[in-house]
């Protein structure tokens, strides 16, 4: 904070023609940087040395710039010139507003900073993860309608749960400015008590203590190796594969995945949440000919034993494929009407035993995929007999 205050005067300063040093004393300003809450009212005064030879009626005040109105102005002596300001609201800037004073030419005088805020509230949403239990990074919500407009200063602190010593975060990211991450000295198997305490110059809030063991909450790098191919030249399936994270290869957890996949020309994804912890997976009832993107992503179950699920990690960079084109679409041929009645008739049941089969072999799951396939050989081979005696008959 004083950091900043300071920046505000030697800007001021260096940056403004006719600045008189302050040095010299030839004016000063009461009171000098305050600190107010919002809605307050603030009198400031403007004292100028006799020497100076200037009287404080030929004096005006401007803030951020602007001439303030000589309504709120009010001459307390030959020297002394006031401008009284009613219900502030909060500062623009995180380096104040500017309170200056001026003689009749417009030269600055002397200089204020003025920082209205409120003070912080508790802050919220607390939340913590490890990345593959080398570290133990936590994030927050400022408590309230969030920031105070003046500068608010936030502390990580933690400690074992039973024994420890209190310790403050020393890591806090530039790129989340809510967030702090310890990369030493943690320890697994014990409780961690961590809060984060918020401070400025009118006040101090605390947010509520959670209590986490590290193991509880593990995230992993994305799984590695993704790729998707065909299966042969059945045209509504892919084949996805991927590999365990390598930096938990020498874990004790039991892993699980996710798999989501979206047409290229779409944004919407659809989510397979039964792959369980194998590593490869069957995508079925896709469409012919089309472009998939497909992304995986892990969550470290049990890890050493323990009894909660860890945390979900980013997914895998998306990895494209396509399916293969439907003969039947390249062959351009559709059903003849002069069909007999058993073939309709065949070609309706097959239809409903494709519907069943499709949905009890959805997924990743094992069941009927077997059965699955040889069943989408077999149409795939009955469409081609079928377009062959199509053609001939043409012929």
């Amino acid at each position: 904070m004083k950091a900043v205050w300071g920046f505000c005067l030697v800007f001021l300063m260096l940056h403004t023609p006719g600045v008189l040093s302050l040095s010299t004393h030839v004016a000063l300003i009461y009171p000098q940087d305050p600190v107010l809450r919002m809605g307050s009212n603030l009198t400031a005064s403007c004292w100028v040395h006799p020497d100076l030879g200037v009287h404080a009626s030929s004096l005006f005040w401007t803030l951020n710039g602007q001439q303030l109105p000589s309504s709120l102005y009010r001459v307390l002596s030959p020297t002394n010139l006031s401008v009284t300001l009613a219900g502030l609201n909060a500062s623009k800037q995180t380096s104040g507003d500017n309170l200056v004073c001026h003689n009749h030419k417009g030269h600055i005088l002397a200089g204020s900073c003025l920082y209205v805020g409120m003070p912080p509230e508790k802050p919220v949403n607390l939340t913590c993860w490890s990345r593959n239990t080398k570290d133990l990074t936590c994030s927050w919500v400022p408590g309230g309608k969030g920031e105070t407009n003046i500068s608010t200063q936030y502390t990580l602190k933690y400690k074992l749960r039973w024994y420890g010593k209190e310790k403050e975060c020393e890591d806090y990211t530039h790129t989340q400015p809510y967030s702090c991450s310890i990369t030493r000295d943690l320890h697994l198997f014990t409780p961690y008590e961590i809060w984060v305490e918020a401070s400025n110059q009118l006040g101090r809030a605390t947010s509520d203590v959670i209590t986490l063991d590290i193991l509880d909450v593990v995230t992993t790098d994305p799984p590695s190796g993704v790729t998707v191919s065909r299966v042969g030249q059945l045209e509504d399936q892919l084949s996805v594969r991927w590999e365990a994270p390598p930096a938990l290869k020498d874990f004790l957890f039991q892993a699980k995945y996710q798999i989501r996949y979206r047409l290229e020309d779409s944004q919407d994804w659809k989510v397979m949440d039964d792959v369980g912890n194998q590593t490869s997976c069957r995508l079925a009832g896709l469409r012919p000919g089309t472009v998939y993107f497909v992304q995986v992503r892990c969550n470290p179950v049990g890890i050493y034993g323990s009894r909660k699920a860890g945390i979900w990690s980013e997914w895998s960079h998306p990895t494209a494929a396509s399916t293969p084109h439907s003969e039947r679409l390249m062959s351009g041929s559709c059903d003849s009407k002069s069909s007999g009645d058993s073939n309709s008739t065949l070609r309706r049941e097959l239809k409903q035993f494709f519907g069943w089969v499709r949905k009890h072999a959805y997924g990743c799951s094992s069941m009927s995929m077997k059965l699955y396939d040889q069943w989408r050989v077999l149409m795939q081979k009955s469409h081609k007999a079928r377009n062959q005696v199509l053609q001939g008959d043409k012929s």
